[in-house]
């Protein structure tokens, strides 16, 4: 079920980013680069790894995990993270905790399947990311 997800995703548009990013705690300077960075996205998957690649011009990361099972992330702005992804019916589930706080981003591929939707939640905070199958 993954392989739905495997492609290149290009950030066409961003909606309550900056408060999201707030109630994280990123800086102002940060937040101000995040939301005026158009980062591309590539998932692939290698044998029982799968791999997360977020390219922009304001700084590359890469994950890679074994669904269900925990692993440590830093993330662009700087936490240190212990995350875990699942695949949850057709979504990607996202789970970061750090310093006794918890965010979930939800990744599903629509129906056209030449968009994904990145839902990101963290306390009573929601922002929504759409991407487009470069």
């Amino acid at each position: 079920m993954v392989d739905a997800f495997c492609a290149t995703w290009k950030l066409v548009d961003s909606e309550n980013f900056d408060d999201y990013m707030k109630a994280l705690g990123v800086g102002f300077a940060t937040r101000q680069v995040g939301n005026v960075t158009k980062p591309t996205v590539v998932i692939s998957q290698d044998g029982d790894k799968v791999v997360i690649r977020t390219q922009s011009t304001f700084k590359n990361t890469e994950i890679s995990f074994k669904l269900g099972e925990e692993f440590d992330e830093t993330t662009a702005d700087d936490r240190n993270c212990k995350s875990t992804v699942s695949l949850e019916g057709d979504k990607l589930v996202h789970v970061q905790k750090w310093d006794g706080k918890e965010t979930h981003v939800r990744l599903v591929v629509m129906v056209t399947a030449l968009s994904l939707l990145q839902n990101l939640t963290f306390e009573d905070i929601h922002a929504v990311r759409t991407y487009e199958k470069a």
